[in-house]
Formats: structure tokens, C-alpha cells, sequence
């Protein structure tokens, strides 16, 4: 514990004198910490008046120590390195803590977003820093620590661990219905509205692309909603304004509380895309991000709730 601090000045006066000796200059000093010269100056005079000494010589471009003042930097310079060197070493602790994910915009919103509060609950030292981006080459620069991806599994120089297959049904707010149970057959989506999404960075199924895949005629309905994010269309559908596709495992906690349903029941598609968690290759992970990578290994292996369909 310090005692008799009040025979110590501000920092901030000693960190400007402490520039100001090193630069010779009370102008290039208010350059170096972004104020004025005035300024400055007042903070070497309020120094000098605590002190009761004259710390500079003031010359007309420049300004040189007293012996007070000499011996004043002798003091401060070592203390100012150990402050700096302990801040660094606080900085990189912090830095060390935070882990980089980046993912898509839907699976940054609809999965992981719901599971982030107990992840943190659970490991209160780790920060997730979360990047949400359709664009591949965002999710994976270099400073990203892991990413979550949709694909096939090949994504050159990185190790791609699946999380769960692609799955995609028919899914709306219960009361779009209108009381009816459900949709009975693919043919009776031309009397609803269809919410489609419209994202030229993905290669996502659409509703031409998911009928064909069930061998009907796509030319039968006509998405009456577009919207640029599959975020909106999930939340226009809970909004009642119409039928989205929705993929498994992203939904999941709107049909388990209630906000969407599934029209058409076990209706779906598989394809042989999925979700990915990517690391760079050659690359030793941390601690923290090995223990954020198995945490959403293990948030996806609880949750194989398609597989049976």
C-alpha cells in the first residue's frame, strides 16, 4: 500500500513531462499525446508549482531540464516502464482470453446466439468475440481463431470438423394456419405465401430448388416475400406472414417454444452439405480456443435430432 500519497502528482502531468524531456518540445509533446501545446505547458507548470521548482528551462523552440529536473526523470522513467510493461502484460492476458468465431449470419443469430449466455456462465474467463458474415473469405482470415461454415467438408488449409447435416422443411407461426391442422400435400403450397430468401453469397435451397428436390413442379407456387438474410425470413415467418424453409438445427428453439411449426410435418430434404467448424491447419490452438471448439462439438452432437427422418 502507498502511504503519503499526497506528495504525488497527477500521472497525467508526469506522463507529459515525462515526453516533453524525451522530445525537447512542448509542441511536439501535445502532437505525441494528441493535445494542445497549451496544454501541455499548463501541466508542466502545475508540476513545476507542486514540486515548488523549475523542471525546464523554457528556450524560444525548445526547452531543456534542470538539474531538478534531471533528477525528477531519473525517478519517473523507471516507474513508467514497469506501469507500460504491466499494462502489455495485462493486455496480452485479455488478448490471450478472447477466442475469434466467425460464422454465418444465420448460424450466428438462430444457433449460436441462444447458447452464448450459458457458454459464458459456465467459462466466465473466455470471451467470445463473434464476426457474422456470408462471405467465406471474412469468416476465414487470418485472425479468426475458428469459423463455422456451411459446405461439403473441403476447405483447403483448414481441418473441418461436421457439427450437423442440412435439413430443411416447411416452417410457419402456428397462426398463419388459421386453425388448420396442416398443409396436406406439396401441391397446396400454391395457396399460401411463400417467404423466399434472395442472397447471392450463398448457395442455399430456395423454394424452386427445394420442390424440385421432392420431384414436384416448381413452377406450381411463387414466393410471394423476399428478403436478403435468412434471419428475416425465420422472422417473418414467426411474424405470420407467411411459410419459410426452415434448416434444422437453426429453428430448433423456435419449435420448441412454440413460435414455428412444421406444416407439413416430417416433410423435408437432406442434402449433402452441413455445418462445419473449421481450424487452420499447422496451426497449435490455444487453450481457450480448444475449449470453445469442444464446447460447440458437444452443443451439436446433443442435438442430432434429424438423423431418424
Amino acid at each position: 500500500m502507498l502511504r503519503n500519497r499526497a506528495v504525488l502528482p497527477r500521472l497525467d502531468y508526469l506522463l507529459a513531462f515525462e515526453v516533453a524531456a524525451d522530445l525537447e518540445s512542448f509542441a511536439a509533446a501535445g502532437k505525441e499525446l494528441n493535445v494542445s501545446e497549451t496544454a501541455i505547458s499548463r501541466k508542466i507548470r502545475l508540476l513545476e508549482q507542486h514540486y515548488q521548482c523549475a523542471l525546464f528551462v523554457r528556450g524560444h523552440r525548445s526547452v531543456r531540464l534542470t538539474d531538478m529536473g534531471r533528477k525528477l526523470l531519473s525517478g519517473i522513467t523507471p516507474a513508467l516502464k514497469t506501469l507500460v510493461r504491466v499494462s502489455e502484460d495485462m493486455c496480452a492476458e485479455l488478448e490471450k482470453s478472447t477466442v475469434r468465431l466467425a460464422a454465418t449470419n444465420s448460424v450466428s443469430s438462430l444457433w449460436l446466439m441462444p447458447r452464448l449466455r450459458a457458454f459464458h456462465e459456465a467459462n466466465c474467463n473466455i470471451t467470445i468475440a463473434l464476426t457474422s458474415s456470408d462471405v467465406d473469405e471474412e469468416c476465414l482470415a487470418e485472425d479468426m481463431d475458428l469459423a463455422i461454415l456451411r459446405g461439403e467438408g473441403d476447405w483447403p488449409g483448414f481441418e473441418a470438423t461436421r457439427l450437423f447435416g442440412e435439413t430443411v422443411f416447411p416452417v410457419c407461426a402456428p397462426g398463419y394456419l388459421h386453425g388448420q391442422v396442416r398443409i396436406d400435400s406439396i401441391e397446396s403450397l400454391r395457396q399460401h405465401d411463400l417467404i423466399e430468401v434472395s442472397n447471392n453469397h450463398t448457395e442455399w435451397l430456395n423454394w424452386r430448388t427445394w420442390l424440385d428436390h421432392k420431384g414436384a413442379d416448381p413452377d406450381t407456387v411463387r414466393p410471394s416475400a423476399s428478403v436478403n438474410t435468412y434471419p428475416l425470413a425465420i422472422q417473418a415467418a414467426r411474424d405470420g406472414l407467411g411459410i419459410a424453409l426452415g434448416w434444422g438445427h437453426l429453428v430448433d428453439h423456435h419449435l420448441e417454444s412454440g413460435d414455428l411449426v412444421r406444416p407439413m410435418g416430417a416433410e423435408h430434404v437432406r442434402t449433402r452439405s452441413g455445418y462445419y467448424l473449421l481450424r487452420r491447419q499447422g496451426v497449435e490452438p490455444r487453450n481457450e480456443s480448444a475449449i470453445v471448439a469442444h464446447w460447440l462439438l458437444q452443443e451439436s452432437a446433443a442435438r442430432q435430432r434429424y438423423a431418424a427422418e
